[in-house]
């Protein structure tokens, strides 16, 4: 093979941005004819390389837009540190057969039990299916949906949130919202209502919601949006409402 033959390739190659083929071309292709490989056979490993690190690039840019505050993984999830977990049905989770469902995820528990990482974990393994995942702060999602609303821009801003496959919204409960706040709330969750699937943190069990979301009938239609979404998943608690949640603690 010429240098300009080459030279033509690396420049095809680059204008297809095959990234991965252009820096392992030429070692390969000097071990390729020194193990006599014919041509599908090298085709072959040259496509399933640059498949390989195309899905690892897309990977890696989904985790960093995705906003995750820990990129721990379920296999880093110390089981038995919360023995009232099957690990089982944790397993299911990461199927993701309830995306494909429009189903919702409840970690419900007090802080500190893994509700957090549990929830990010699901989103890590969300992105390795490819799926679009965003992870926000209850609190900081609030903060932005009032801006929104402020600046006239609340449509497109719940057009944005509504469309990620997976949204995880962390923390419910740890600072209470206003009651535009709790409108601003359930008008997102009920935009992604048996569309797209959520999954939520809080360290309040559902019959305290009625103190987190400042007025009884927006707690109550927003309890019920879940519970009609929700995932079926027992662990532990003693409040009947738990039984459609994943309870830590």
């Amino acid at each position: 093979m010429t240098e300009f033959t080459m030279d033509r390739l690396r420049e095809n190659l680059e204008a297809l941005k095959m990234k991965n083929t252009l820096e392992i071309l030429d070692n390969y292709l000097e071990r390729a004819v020194a193990d006599k490989l014919n041509i599908v056979e090298v085709l072959d490993h040259i496509f399933s390389e640059e498949a390989k690190s195309k899905r690892r690039r897309a990977y890696e840019k989904q985790i960093q837009m995705s906003g995750f505050p820990i990129k721990k993984t379920l296999d880093d999830f110390d089981f038995s540190f919360q023995p009232s977990i099957d690990k089982r049905q944790i397993d299911e989770l990461a199927t993701m057969r309830f995306l494909e469902n429009g189903e919702n995820v409840v970690f419900l528990g007090p802080p500190g039990v893994g509700k957090t990482h549990l929830a990010s974990a699901l989103g890590l393994a969300a992105a390795q299916h490819r799926f679009s995942t965003y992870y926000i702060n209850c609190h900081q999602l609030i903060e932005q949906l009032k801006k929104a609303h402020f600046e006239n821009r609340l449509p497109d801003k719940l057009k944005v949130l509504a469309k990620y496959r997976m949204l995880i919204i962390d923390e419910i409960g740890y600072l209470p919202m206003d009651i535009q706040g709790a409108n601003l709330f359930f008008q997102l969750i009920a935009r992604r209502y048996e569309k797209t699937s959520t999954v939520f943190t809080s360290n309040k069990t559902f019959s305290q919601w009625n103190e987190v979301f400042a007025d009884v009938t927006i707690a109550s239609a927003t309890k019920l949006h879940f519970f009609l979404g929700v995932f079926l998943h027992f662990i532990t608690g003693d409040d009947s409402l738990i039984l459609v949640a994943i309870t830590l603690g």
